[in-house]
Protein backbone atom coordinates (compact mmCIF):
# COMPACT_ATOMS: atom_id res chain seq x y z
CA UNK A 1 0.00 0.00 0.00
CA UNK A 2 0.85 3.70 -0.93
CA UNK A 3 1.03 6.61 1.73
CA UNK A 4 -2.20 8.64 0.53
CA UNK A 5 -2.31 12.42 0.79
CA UNK A 6 -4.22 13.71 3.79
CA UNK A 7 -2.58 10.54 5.81
CA UNK A 8 -1.27 11.94 9.26
CA UNK A 9 1.23 9.71 10.23
CA UNK A 10 3.08 11.47 6.74
CA UNK A 11 2.85 14.56 7.75
CA UNK A 12 6.24 16.67 8.17
CA UNK A 13 7.58 18.64 10.27
CA UNK A 14 11.33 20.08 10.41
CA UNK A 15 13.86 19.07 12.93
CA UNK A 16 14.88 21.86 14.77
CA UNK A 17 16.36 25.19 12.35
CA UNK A 18 17.99 22.51 10.00
CA UNK A 19 16.34 21.71 6.71
CA UNK A 20 15.55 18.18 8.12
CA UNK A 21 12.34 17.12 7.97
CA UNK A 22 10.30 13.93 9.40
CA UNK A 23 7.15 12.01 9.27
CA UNK A 24 4.93 12.76 11.88
CA UNK A 25 5.00 8.85 13.23
CA UNK A 26 8.25 7.16 13.46
CA UNK A 27 9.43 3.63 14.45
CA UNK A 28 11.64 3.68 16.95
CA UNK A 29 13.35 0.17 17.38
CA UNK A 30 14.19 -0.99 21.09
CA UNK A 31 11.66 -3.73 20.57
CA UNK A 32 13.68 -4.95 17.23
CA UNK A 33 16.34 -5.32 20.38
CA UNK A 34 14.33 -7.68 22.00
CA UNK A 35 12.90 -5.28 25.00
CA UNK A 36 11.21 -7.77 27.19
CA UNK A 37 10.68 -10.43 24.30
CA UNK A 38 12.90 -11.43 21.54
CA UNK A 39 11.77 -11.72 17.74
CA UNK A 40 13.01 -13.41 14.92
CA UNK A 41 15.15 -11.61 11.91
CA UNK A 42 11.80 -12.47 9.69
CA UNK A 43 9.20 -10.24 12.06
CA UNK A 44 11.93 -7.90 12.19
CA UNK A 45 11.86 -7.28 8.39
CA UNK A 46 8.56 -7.36 8.53
CA UNK A 47 7.91 -4.80 10.86
CA UNK A 48 10.21 -1.97 9.57
CA UNK A 49 8.35 -3.35 6.04
CA UNK A 50 5.12 -2.21 7.87
CA UNK A 51 6.06 0.57 8.92
CA UNK A 52 7.94 1.82 5.65
CA UNK A 53 4.02 0.92 4.42
CA UNK A 54 2.47 2.84 6.76
CA UNK A 55 4.07 6.07 5.10
CA UNK A 56 6.46 6.01 8.25
CA UNK A 57 10.22 7.49 6.84
CA UNK A 58 11.75 8.38 10.26
CA UNK A 59 13.62 5.16 11.76
CA UNK A 60 15.42 5.37 15.49
CA UNK A 61 17.96 2.47 16.83
CA UNK A 62 21.06 2.82 19.56
CA UNK A 63 24.08 0.06 19.72
CA UNK A 64 22.34 -0.10 23.50
CA UNK A 65 19.36 -1.71 22.38
CA UNK A 66 19.79 -5.37 22.52
CA UNK A 67 22.96 -4.57 22.86
CA UNK A 68 23.71 -3.57 19.15
CA UNK A 69 20.92 -6.25 17.81
CA UNK A 70 18.74 -3.49 16.65
CA UNK A 71 21.12 -1.38 15.04
CA UNK A 72 21.91 -4.57 12.60
CA UNK A 73 18.24 -5.63 12.46
CA UNK A 74 17.60 -1.84 11.38
CA UNK A 75 20.32 -1.56 8.81
CA UNK A 76 19.01 -5.29 7.14
CA UNK A 77 15.89 -3.93 6.83
CA UNK A 78 16.37 -0.51 5.58
CA UNK A 79 19.29 -1.79 3.02
CA UNK A 80 16.54 -2.20 0.79
CA UNK A 81 15.04 0.83 0.20
CA UNK A 82 16.45 4.08 -1.35
CA UNK A 83 18.69 5.98 1.08
CA UNK A 84 17.68 9.24 0.16
CA UNK A 85 13.63 8.30 0.98
CA UNK A 86 14.24 8.05 4.69
CA UNK A 87 15.79 10.04 8.02
CA UNK A 88 17.83 7.78 9.91
CA UNK A 89 19.06 8.41 13.56
CA UNK A 90 21.09 6.58 16.27
CA UNK A 91 23.03 7.07 19.37
CA UNK A 92 26.10 7.66 20.98
CA UNK A 93 27.53 7.41 24.78
CA UNK A 94 28.19 3.46 24.75
CA UNK A 95 30.95 1.92 23.39
CA UNK A 96 30.11 -1.99 23.07
CA UNK A 97 32.93 -5.15 23.83
CA UNK A 98 32.69 -8.63 24.25
CA UNK A 99 30.98 -9.19 27.23
CA UNK A 100 33.36 -10.50 30.12
CA UNK A 101 30.43 -11.27 32.68
CA UNK A 102 26.82 -13.04 32.46
CA UNK A 103 24.08 -10.92 31.21
CA UNK A 104 21.73 -10.81 34.36
CA UNK A 105 18.30 -9.54 32.18
CA UNK A 106 18.50 -6.39 34.52
CA UNK A 107 17.72 -3.88 31.61
CA UNK A 108 15.05 -5.68 30.11
CA UNK A 109 16.57 -7.27 26.98
CA UNK A 110 15.69 -10.90 25.93
CA UNK A 111 18.34 -12.14 24.47
CA UNK A 112 20.81 -9.27 23.41
CA UNK A 113 24.01 -9.86 21.73
CA UNK A 114 27.16 -11.10 23.79
CA UNK A 115 28.51 -7.33 24.33
CA UNK A 116 28.45 -5.62 27.21
CA UNK A 117 28.42 -1.35 27.06
CA UNK A 118 31.33 0.73 27.90
CA UNK A 119 30.26 4.65 28.47
CA UNK A 120 32.20 7.10 26.95
CA UNK A 121 31.35 10.67 26.19
CA UNK A 122 34.94 11.56 24.94
CA UNK A 123 35.60 12.83 21.88
CA UNK A 124 37.16 9.53 20.42
CA UNK A 125 34.73 7.49 22.51
CA UNK A 126 31.55 9.39 20.10
CA UNK A 127 33.32 9.32 16.97
CA UNK A 128 34.31 5.37 17.58
CA UNK A 129 30.71 4.56 18.59
CA UNK A 130 29.28 6.84 15.15
CA UNK A 131 31.61 4.42 12.88
CA UNK A 132 30.99 1.18 14.92
CA UNK A 133 26.94 2.08 14.38
CA UNK A 134 27.84 2.84 10.80
CA UNK A 135 29.28 -0.82 10.56
CA UNK A 136 26.57 -2.58 12.37
CA UNK A 137 23.92 -0.67 10.04
CA UNK A 138 25.55 -0.91 7.03
CA UNK A 139 24.79 2.31 6.20
CA UNK A 140 27.41 5.26 6.12
CA UNK A 141 24.65 8.14 5.83
CA UNK A 142 22.97 8.70 9.55
CA UNK A 143 21.02 11.68 9.82
CA UNK A 144 20.42 12.36 13.55
CA UNK A 145 22.92 11.60 15.97
CA UNK A 146 22.02 11.78 19.93
CA UNK A 147 23.95 11.39 23.55
CA UNK A 148 22.33 8.71 24.92
CA UNK A 149 21.36 8.55 28.54
CA UNK A 150 23.53 11.41 30.23
CA UNK A 151 21.79 12.73 33.32
CA UNK A 152 21.61 12.59 37.02
CA UNK A 153 18.75 10.27 37.44
CA UNK A 154 20.29 7.55 35.04
CA UNK A 155 23.91 7.87 36.25
CA UNK A 156 23.73 9.43 39.77
CA UNK A 157 27.30 10.77 41.03
CA UNK A 158 28.92 9.47 37.69
CA UNK A 159 26.96 11.89 35.95
CA UNK A 160 29.70 14.62 36.91
CA UNK A 161 32.27 12.82 35.51
CA UNK A 162 30.43 12.00 32.12
CA UNK A 163 29.56 15.67 31.68
CA UNK A 164 32.95 16.60 31.79
CA UNK A 165 33.53 14.22 29.22
CA UNK A 166 30.96 16.15 27.39
CA UNK A 167 32.10 19.29 27.94
CA UNK A 168 35.90 19.49 28.62
CA UNK A 169 37.05 16.32 26.79
CA UNK A 170 35.58 16.75 23.23
CA UNK A 171 32.13 14.65 23.35
CA UNK A 172 30.44 18.46 22.52
CA UNK A 173 33.56 18.69 20.08
CA UNK A 174 32.92 15.47 18.32
CA UNK A 175 29.48 16.69 17.77
CA UNK A 176 30.25 19.61 15.73
CA UNK A 177 32.79 17.73 13.64
CA UNK A 178 29.99 14.84 12.75
CA UNK A 179 28.00 18.10 12.31
CA UNK A 180 30.35 19.44 10.10
CA UNK A 181 31.99 16.89 7.72
CA UNK A 182 30.90 13.58 8.63
CA UNK A 183 27.50 14.20 6.84
CA UNK A 184 24.91 14.41 10.29
CA UNK A 185 22.39 16.53 9.63
CA UNK A 186 21.51 16.95 13.81
CA UNK A 187 22.37 16.14 16.66
CA UNK A 188 20.73 16.08 19.96
CA UNK A 189 20.01 14.09 23.14
CA UNK A 190 18.20 11.06 23.50
CA UNK A 191 17.22 10.84 27.12
CA UNK A 192 14.46 10.00 29.50
CA UNK A 193 15.19 13.11 31.85
CA UNK A 194 13.68 16.83 31.20
CA UNK A 195 16.76 18.39 33.04
CA UNK A 196 19.67 17.15 30.72
CA UNK A 197 18.33 18.59 28.01
CA UNK A 198 17.76 21.89 29.91
CA UNK A 199 21.40 21.54 31.25
CA UNK A 200 22.59 20.78 27.47
CA UNK A 201 20.81 23.44 25.76
CA UNK A 202 22.57 26.03 28.95
CA UNK A 203 26.37 25.33 27.15
CA UNK A 204 25.79 23.73 23.29
CA UNK A 205 23.71 24.29 20.44
CA UNK A 206 21.70 20.91 20.16
CA UNK A 207 18.85 20.66 17.39
CA UNK A 208 16.43 18.25 18.81
CA UNK A 209 16.15 16.19 21.33
CA UNK A 210 14.52 12.52 22.03
CA UNK A 211 12.53 12.80 25.32
CA UNK A 212 10.90 9.34 26.02
CA UNK A 213 8.27 9.02 28.56
CA UNK A 214 7.53 12.51 30.11
CA UNK A 215 5.37 14.44 27.91
CA UNK A 216 2.27 11.85 27.58
CA UNK A 217 -1.35 11.45 28.74
CA UNK A 218 0.31 10.22 32.15
CA UNK A 219 3.10 12.74 32.45
CA UNK A 220 3.23 16.65 30.95
CA UNK A 221 5.11 18.76 33.99
CA UNK A 222 7.62 19.36 30.92
CA UNK A 223 5.28 22.17 29.75
CA UNK A 224 6.19 24.29 32.71
CA UNK A 225 9.64 24.44 31.67
CA UNK A 226 11.57 22.49 28.85
CA UNK A 227 8.87 22.70 26.59
CA UNK A 228 8.24 26.13 26.44
CA UNK A 229 12.50 26.73 26.20
CA UNK A 230 12.74 24.04 23.31
CA UNK A 231 10.49 26.43 21.34
CA UNK A 232 12.23 29.67 21.98
CA UNK A 233 15.62 28.05 21.25
CA UNK A 234 14.53 26.47 18.41
CA UNK A 235 15.14 22.82 19.04
CA UNK A 236 12.92 19.96 18.53
CA UNK A 237 11.01 16.98 20.34
CA UNK A 238 11.16 13.62 19.30
CA UNK A 239 9.00 12.30 21.27
CA UNK A 240 9.43 8.70 22.39
CA UNK A 241 7.60 6.86 25.23
CA UNK A 242 3.82 7.95 24.18
CA UNK A 243 2.66 4.71 25.46
CA UNK A 244 4.62 5.55 28.49
CA UNK A 245 6.71 1.83 28.31
CA UNK A 246 3.69 0.08 27.22
CA UNK A 247 0.35 0.85 29.65
CA UNK A 248 -1.39 3.56 27.66
CA UNK A 249 -0.76 1.12 24.32
CA UNK A 250 -3.82 -1.41 25.71
CA UNK A 251 -4.77 -0.08 28.85
CA UNK A 252 -5.69 -2.34 32.36
CA UNK A 253 -8.52 -4.10 29.91
CA UNK A 254 -8.97 -7.81 31.33
CA UNK A 255 -7.94 -9.34 28.40
CA UNK A 256 -4.45 -7.61 28.51
CA UNK A 257 -3.77 -7.03 32.08
CA UNK A 258 -2.35 -10.72 32.26
CA UNK A 259 0.66 -9.75 29.53
CA UNK A 260 3.16 -8.21 31.64
CA UNK A 261 4.50 -5.82 29.19
CA UNK A 262 0.92 -3.89 29.13
CA UNK A 263 1.25 -2.85 32.10
CA UNK A 264 4.41 -1.75 32.54
CA UNK A 265 5.60 1.74 33.45
CA UNK A 266 8.57 4.03 33.07
CA UNK A 267 10.40 0.43 31.92
CA UNK A 268 9.09 -1.03 35.39
CA UNK A 269 5.83 -2.29 36.52
CA UNK A 270 3.14 0.43 36.95
CA UNK A 271 2.70 1.33 40.60
CA UNK A 272 -0.77 2.05 41.97
CA UNK A 273 -0.73 5.79 41.28
CA UNK A 274 -0.40 5.68 37.69
CA UNK A 275 -2.82 2.54 37.55
CA UNK A 276 -5.35 4.65 38.93
CA UNK A 277 -5.04 7.47 37.02
CA UNK A 278 -5.10 5.24 33.40
CA UNK A 279 -8.42 4.19 34.92
CA UNK A 280 -9.40 7.57 35.07
CA UNK A 281 -8.02 8.14 31.02
CA UNK A 282 -9.83 4.83 30.08
CA UNK A 283 -13.04 5.53 31.63
CA UNK A 284 -13.02 9.06 29.86
CA UNK A 285 -11.93 7.90 26.42
CA UNK A 286 -14.56 5.11 26.82
CA UNK A 287 -17.25 7.65 27.53
CA UNK A 288 -16.14 9.43 24.28
CA UNK A 289 -15.75 5.71 22.30
CA UNK A 290 -12.41 6.64 21.49
CA UNK A 291 -9.44 3.65 22.23
CA UNK A 292 -6.85 4.76 24.76
CA UNK A 293 -3.90 4.74 22.62
CA UNK A 294 -5.79 6.69 20.11
CA UNK A 295 -5.65 9.50 22.30
CA UNK A 296 -1.95 8.67 23.81
CA UNK A 297 -0.39 8.56 20.33
CA UNK A 298 -2.06 11.83 19.25
CA UNK A 299 -2.11 13.73 21.99
CA UNK A 300 1.87 14.90 22.47
CA UNK A 301 2.11 15.44 18.23
CA UNK A 302 -0.26 18.42 19.35
CA UNK A 303 2.55 20.22 20.78
CA UNK A 304 4.23 22.05 17.90
CA UNK A 305 7.98 21.38 19.11
CA UNK A 306 7.33 17.82 19.00
CA UNK A 307 8.43 16.87 15.59
CA UNK A 308 7.45 13.33 15.60
CA UNK A 309 6.04 10.55 17.61
CA UNK A 310 7.92 7.60 18.16
CA UNK A 311 6.36 3.90 18.38
CA UNK A 312 7.78 1.10 19.14
CA UNK A 313 6.25 -2.57 17.79
CA UNK A 314 7.26 -5.59 17.26
CA UNK A 315 5.45 -7.04 14.35
CA UNK A 316 3.76 -5.84 11.65
CA UNK A 317 -0.05 -5.82 13.15
CA UNK A 318 1.32 -3.67 16.06
CA UNK A 319 2.61 -1.37 13.54
CA UNK A 320 -0.52 -1.17 11.74
CA UNK A 321 -2.72 -1.29 14.55
CA UNK A 322 -0.45 2.37 15.93
CA UNK A 323 -0.53 4.04 12.32
CA UNK A 324 -4.36 3.41 12.28
CA UNK A 325 -4.64 4.54 16.17
CA UNK A 326 -2.46 7.89 15.11
CA UNK A 327 -4.93 7.96 11.81
CA UNK A 328 -8.33 7.74 13.95
CA UNK A 329 -10.73 11.08 14.03
CA UNK A 330 -11.26 12.03 17.77
CA UNK A 331 -13.71 14.04 18.94
CA UNK A 332 -13.04 17.75 20.53
CA UNK A 333 -15.19 16.87 23.30
CA UNK A 334 -12.82 14.48 24.55
CA UNK A 335 -9.97 16.44 25.12
CA UNK A 336 -12.69 19.35 26.72
CA UNK A 337 -13.16 15.78 29.31
CA UNK A 338 -9.98 14.79 29.90
CA UNK A 339 -8.85 18.73 30.73
CA UNK A 340 -12.32 19.09 33.38
CA UNK A 341 -11.21 15.90 35.00
CA UNK A 342 -7.68 17.28 35.59
CA UNK A 343 -5.93 14.63 33.46
CA UNK A 344 -4.66 17.47 31.29
CA UNK A 345 -2.32 19.70 32.03
CA UNK A 346 -4.01 23.36 31.90
CA UNK A 347 -1.82 24.51 28.90
CA UNK A 348 -1.75 21.49 27.37
CA UNK A 349 -2.18 22.10 23.64
CA UNK A 350 -4.61 19.42 21.91
CA UNK A 351 -5.37 17.75 18.51
CA UNK A 352 -7.74 19.49 16.06
CA UNK A 353 -9.45 17.63 13.35
CA UNK A 354 -8.59 20.06 10.81
CA UNK A 355 -4.57 19.13 11.62
CA UNK A 356 -5.13 15.49 9.92
CA UNK A 357 -5.91 17.25 6.90
CA UNK A 358 -3.10 20.11 6.92
CA UNK A 359 0.75 19.98 6.15
CA UNK A 360 3.98 21.72 7.97
CA UNK A 361 4.78 23.17 11.03
CA UNK A 362 1.27 24.45 13.05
Amino acid sequence: MNPITGNPVVKKRKVGKTSLEVTALSLGSAPLGGLYHDLSEADAQATVDAAWQSGIRFFDTAPHYGHTKAEHRIGNALRRYPREDYVLSTKVGRRFVPRTTPYDGSEGWSDPLPFQAIYDYTYDGILRSFEDSQQRMGIVDIDIVLIHDIGRVTHGENNARYWRQLSNEGGFRALDELRASRGVKAVGLGVNEGAAIQEVMAEYNIDCALLAGRYTLLEQAVLDDLLPECENRGVSIVLGGAFNSGILARGLKPETALKADNQKFNYGDAPPLIVERVEALERVCRDHGVALSSAALQFPYAHKVVATVLMGARNPEEVRLNAASFADSLPDELWDALRAAGLLHHSAPVPQRIDHADSGRP
